[in-house]
């Protein structure tokens, strides 16, 4: 023993001097103020997220709420037979040549003079003036309903019809009286009416059920656009792509993780569905232009050719996470399985599929989640063009054309009248809705099947 082991106190060189426990030297510090830092930059990051989140939902919100009330007024109208009927004999085939023109001119009338009836002054008001502020969409709307009982013709009935998008945007908030005097679709003497009327009760703002049912509207008649069409091509194409992803996803991935024989050919397999996934959905697109459309015939914007389109871009992320799936699996349960005589396909579909299934099922719901919201590759093959008449029940709505949610909230969004950006966040709104129901039947799918072991 030296004189330096043995003298008390005495620390060898390099060997930190012992310490006690309690003792904060500067190391903890610094470690402490570095773990600080990393909480605080996650708090930050999160906050910043939430905050992101939140002002986009605001946005939308604030924005597309409105479209889910609407204007309309009720009035009485004479349905005279000399425009509606001139032969008298109530046909239905010589009632219908007349046109949703001599039912406009008829609505009109019969308002204006309702309005003047009730005694309403609004100075440099015209009969005109008054007429303007049904939507374009009341005449048929009347068309319809006399077309369906020609009864009625003869009669005075009460009817509830849209007023125009201006009439509309000024009881929202969307339209001023300083526009309404560069503005040639209104006028402040309408708007003046408008709070006559609404004193009256003779024009309300109720829930607009028209926006969930109605299909698109023209330019013209933006207060009468809906989500219908699109509301039926999202669900036909969520139809065809859940029939046809499902099944051949999961078969490919079974063979894929349990059958195929492991070499170069299954390796390049694997290499391509990792890459098919993280190509761009447009591409995919542009392939069920030239497929479907060009080499097959299919018919274009239709629900199938979307569907099928949908069902290329889905494939690869359901193929991965359904072998993610069946990896978790532990081994043990195959090898119990094989050890009490069960063979190798009982063993897949009567242990490991099962177990495997909450991870299926919540991977092949995100998946269908995701083909919803696309928007690009739907419109390479033209489900952007306007469609005005919904589409038949299945299967052969599946060939008629149709379009989709992600698609309509484009097309609303790129037109210039403000009514139709409000209706394009009331599409988001909806669309966000249908995402988190998705969403919701993934998580009870997935505890509803899910097994411990």
């Amino acid at each position: 023993m030296t004189d330096l082991s043995s003298a008390p106190g005495a620390t060898p060189a390099g060997v930190r001097k012992p310490h006690s426990l309690y003792e904060v030297d500067a190391l903890t510090k610094r470690r402490n103020a570095t773990e600080f830092r990393f909480r605080l930059y996650g708090i930050i990051a999160i906050a910043i997220s939430l905050s992101v989140l939140a002002l986009m939902l605001f946005t939308i919100f604030s924005d597309g709420i409105s479209a889910f009330r609407q204007a309309s007024l009720s009035f009485p109208v004479t349905l005279t037979e000399e425009k509606l009927d001139p032969a008298g004999n109530r046909n239905r085939e010589e009632m219908a040549k007349v046109t949703t023109i001599g039912y406009s001119n008829l609505l009109k009338e019969n308002f204006a003079a309702y309005v003047n009836s009730q005694g309403f002054e609004v100075e440099g008001l015209t009969d005109a003036m008054i007429g303007d502020m049904l939507s374009r969409d009341a005449a048929a709307q009347v068309r319809n309903q006399v077309l369906a009982d020609p009864e009625l013709i003869g009669t005075t009935i009460d009817v509830t019809v849209l007023a125009n998008g201006r009439i509309d945007g000024y009881l929202k908030g969307r339209v001023n009286r300083e526009e309404a005097l560069r503005d040639k679709n209104v006028t402040p003497e309408q708007l003046d009416l408008t709070d006559k009327l609404v004193d009256q009760g003779i024009l309300t703002v109720a829930f607009n059920w028209g926006f969930m049912t109605r299909p698109d509207a023209s330019d013209q008649r933006p207060e009468s656009a809906g989500l219908g069409v699109a509301i039926l091509g999202s669900a036909y194409m969520m139809m065809i792509v859940l029939v046809l992803t499902l099944p051949i996803g999961v078969a490919a991935s079974i063979y894929l993780e349990e059958f195929a024989p492991k070499n170069w050919f299954t390796d390049l397999i694997e290499v391509n569905i990792s890459n098919l996934a993280a190509v761009p959905s447009i591409v995919f697109g542009i392939l069920g232009l030239a497929v479907f459309i060009n080499f097959a015939g299919l018919p274009q914007s239709s629900s199938l050719v979307g569907g099928l389109v949908l069902t290329l871009v889905c494939l690869p992320t359901i193929i991965i996470a359904t072998r993610a799936s069946i990896r978790a699996v532990p081994p043990s349960i195959r090898d119990a399985a094989l050890g009490v005589g069960a063979s190798k396909m009982q063993t897949v579909f009567h242990h490991v599929l099962p177990l495997a299934m909450p991870g299926i099922l919540t991977g092949t719901i995100l998946a269908l989640a995701t083909a919803l919201g696309e928007t690009a590759p739907l419109l390479l093959i033209g489900m952007v063009a306007f469609v005005g008449t919904h589409p038949s029940a299945p299967i052969q709505g599946f060939f008629e054309p149709a379009t989709a949610l992600p698609v309509q909230v484009y097309g609303w969004a790129s037109r210039s009248d403000p009514a139709f950006l409000e209706r394009s966040s009331g599409a988001v709104i909806v669309l966000l809705f249908f995402l988190l129901i998705m969403n919701a039947i993934a998580i009870i799918l997935r505890r509803r099947f899910e097994r411990r072991w």
